[in-house]
């Protein structure tokens, strides 16, 4: 499988800031990844340092004063990798509430809706009944909304579906996370974030939007929600987002045959 991404910012820095960017596909055995990432300060580039997580998530840091920043991003990812690695602390860590996935709050929720299921068919439960309970409707979550606020609003963005999900599953004591990837076949195109479950001694993917393909999907950052997995984090100054446009596309895309699990490859 061939598929060609690109992601492409441009920032007004008010001040001296620190950029994180997470926007390239994350370095793994198997992917072949042709690709350039330039950073621009008014037209001069910028250095960059790389910084990978043990997740393959990479992050590019540079530091800019006050001006205009471009940020490109093009690859081509050929090939698949093998199974996400597991690692114990990981397991622990996706059993726990966090930030933006409250699963404390929503065991009762859990409970009563998913009682006496388990791998891939509570998965599919879950996808469904999230993917029945929200209405998909662009700006309508806060950058803050939670699992709970979502819920309660029954509609949100993807980010907001795949933080219910992965709370309603910890809360069943399934690890569950959630995933930054490139989506061929996503539309409107944009970044699209998705829930990673481990059942059946492997991770695999939960999309309750059902908008992209799961077995094109390509891995960009992994974490326990999106506090972990932003496309872009300022440390220490004033920064507006003021245009961003992705793309991803695949050589032949897929029906998505939603009768068997699925892994991110």
């Amino acid at each position: 499988m061939r598929r060609t991404v690109s992601a492409a910012m441009d920032l007004e820095v008010r001040s001296s800031s620190a950029l994180v960017m997470a926007v390239s596909v994350a370095r793994l055995p198997g992917l072949s990844i042709d690709e350039v990432l330039t950073v621009e300060l008014d037209g001069a580039p910028l250095p960059v340092q790389e910084l990978v997580e043990a997740t393959g998530t990479r992050l590019h840091l540079a530091r800019a004063e006050a001006g205009s920043v471009a940020i490109r991003y093009d690859a081509v990812v050929e090939g698949a990798a093998p199974p996400a690695p597991v690692a114990e602390l990981d397991l622990i860590a996706c059993r726990r509430p966090s930030r933006y996935c409250e699963s404390d709050q929503l065991t009762p929720t859990a409970q009563a809706e998913f009682a006496g299921l388990s791998g891939k068919a509570l998965l599919d439960a879950v996808s469904s009944w999230v993917g029945a309970e929200l209405s998909y409707l662009p700006g309508s979550s806060r950058p803050t909304d939670g699992a709970t606020e979502t819920l309660l609003a029954r509609q949100g963005v993807c980010r907001d579906y795949a933080h219910l999900v992965v709370a309603l599953l910890r809360a069943l004591d399934v690890p569950a996370r959630l995933v930054a990837v490139y989506a061929p076949g996503l539309d409107p195109m944009d970044f699209h974030a998705v829930a990673e479950a481990y059942v059946e001694d492997a991770w695999h993917v939960v999309d309750a939007t059902a908008l992209a393909p799961r077995s094109t999907l390509v891995r960009i950052a992994t974490g326990r929600d999106a506090a972990d997995t932003a496309f872009l984090t300022t440390i220490g100054g004033l920064v507006d987002l003021t245009s961003l446009s992705v793309t991803a596309t695949v050589d032949a895309l897929p029906a998505d045959d939603m009768t068997r699990l699925v892994r991110l490859r």
